[in-house]
């Protein structure tokens, strides 16, 4: 046989080994799921983002028709679960349910961080965002933002805040940039302490997510001074916008949403974006989520990288301009 007839008998030998090869990953896509789907949360069980992930999981796993597994993963405020996700194989089988904290907050404030939620993570879908609320003791003579901030230039020694998290921090510096308004802030273990430290007198003010605040508001010990952003909250209906009080910049909001690793295959992706947007938007879904104060998410995935690009560059404006400093 001439070297030519091998090669061409090679050659027809190994094409149908290529196509079997080859065939086997868009199999393994077509057929998306065949297994369960563990879905890894950064925080302990009970916490909002553990309560998001198991509302919309069920509804995922109907929709998918296979388990969906929430995985608790606390530690670093949900950074050493990003890290994990970023780590696992880009299948569409280890999905993570990210909050801002971990996702733009870490990547604009931890230069060392080991993972990104651009570069080694795809945003899939948005399951909702919520303002946060700047809160003052009921005592306070302040009446609105305006006369807090004013108080607060008079009394700078008291003009302390209380935070557990960059998110808090960076809200209330936020507020101190565009007002002029000092304050020191007194790091807290908990949101609940944070709102009891105001309600005691420990400090002045407080920026808090809504669960903590909302029922000590309607109890009447403390007032809700506005909500960040420029929506006001369902919950507290007279409670002005930041940007009804004449801080528009003041808008800092929080959300959480559902990642994958990088390089998940693209039809995968549209899968779960697809399956995601629907289980977020499920009527029933989306009057539980209302119901914690959250405005429900969905939509196109574009949408959410967008933001969470957006908002990795406001922090890090913020940052700068305040010369915050957080150890990581």
């Amino acid at each position: 046989m001439s070297h030519f007839s091998r090669r061409s008998v090679l050659g027809a030998l190994a094409a149908p080994l290529a196509t079997v090869t080859l065939a086997a990953p868009a199999r393994a896509q077509s057929d998306y799921p065949n297994r369960p789907v563990r879905v890894i949360v950064g925080f302990a069980a009970g916490g909002g983002n553990d309560i998001f992930a198991r509302l919309v999981g069920a509804k995922l796993s109907d929709l998918l028709g296979q388990p969906v597994v929430i995985e608790n993963r606390p530690g670093a405020g949900g950074r050493l679960s990003a890290e994990y996700v970023s780590n696992q194989a880009a299948d569409g089988y280890t999905l993570l349910v990210g909050a801002i904290g971990a996702m733009s907050i870490a990547a604009a404030i931890y230069p060392d961080l080991k993972y990104h939620p651009t570069k080694t993570l795809t945003p899939l879908a948005m399951i909702g965002t919520f303002p946060l609320i700047l809160a003052a003791g009921s005592d306070d003579p302040s009446r609105n933002v305006k006369e807090l901030v004013e108080w607060a230039k008079q009394h700078p020694d008291k003009a302390n805040y209380p935070s557990t998290s960059p998110l808090f921090t960076i809200a209330m510096e936020q507020l101190k940039l565009k007002s002029g308004m000092p304050g020191v802030m007194i790091p807290y273990k908990s949101s609940n302490e944070m709102v009891l430290s105001v309600i005691e007198g420990q400090c002045l003010s407080t920026i808090v997510d809504p669960p903590p605040a909302v029922p000590q508001v309607k109890a009447g010990k403390i007032k809700a001074l506005a909500v960040t952003g420029a929506e006001r909250l369902a919950e507290l209906p007279d409670v002005p916008s930041m940007a009804e009080a004449g801080y528009p910049s003041v808008d800092m909001q929080a959300w959480s949403g559902v990642f994958a690793p990088v390089g998940t295959p693209a039809p995968i992706v549209a899968k779960l974006e697809k399956t995601l947007s629907q289980s977020i938007r499920d009527p029933d879904v989306a009057a539980k989520l209302k119901n914690l104060a959250v405005t429900p998410g969905g939509g196109p995935a574009d949408d959410f990288r967008r933001i969470v690009e957006n908002d990795i560059v406001k922090v890090r404006e913020v940052v700068k301009a305040a010369n915050l400093r957080f150890e990581e």
